[in-house]
């Protein structure tokens, strides 16, 4: 058994998918901070059969839309002073702003680099977005 010690203030991101941690934490950029970081691969999960887990120990901020696109079912642990002192389950957000790309090629957003994306969840089982501008559906 492997053991990774308690942090005192950050955050936990558990129940990520196994093998979407890495990809999980590329995207969240925590590369140019000092925060020390614990990324476990494929942990031995009783509700997951097998999970990934990654610690961050400092106040972090996460954009949660962002990592529900990236895994839907994640949960966010708050830590401070040793303690959880909030949880958050993420979903699929409802509305996205900034983080997909339209692919229609005559949409505003593809051709004004000022414009910002802007889709909305249309179907949660498919995981399929609608752009705001155009109505472009897109997968995730």
């Amino acid at each position: 058994m492997m053991k990774v010690d308690a942090i005192k203030e950050g955050v936990v991101l558990d129940h990520i998918q196994a093998g979407k941690g890495l990809a999980i934490l590329e995207a969240i950029e925590i590369k140019g901070t000092n925060h020390p970081v614990v990324l476990m691969i494929r942990a031995i999960s009783q509700s997951m059969g097998r999970k990934d887990i990654i610690k961050i120990d400092g106040r972090f901020n996460l954009n949660l839309n962002m990592l529900g696109l990236l895994d839907p079912n994640m949960t966010v642990n708050y830590i401070e002073e040793g303690r959880v002192v909030k949880k958050t389950k993420i979903s699929l957000p409802e509305k996205v702003e900034g983080l997909l790309d339209c692919k229609n090629p005559r949409c505003i957003v593809s051709s004004d680099r000022h414009a910002t994306s802007s889709f909305t969840l249309v179907d949660r089982e498919k995981r399929i977005y609608q752009c705001d501008f155009c109505g472009e559906r897109i997968k995730i």
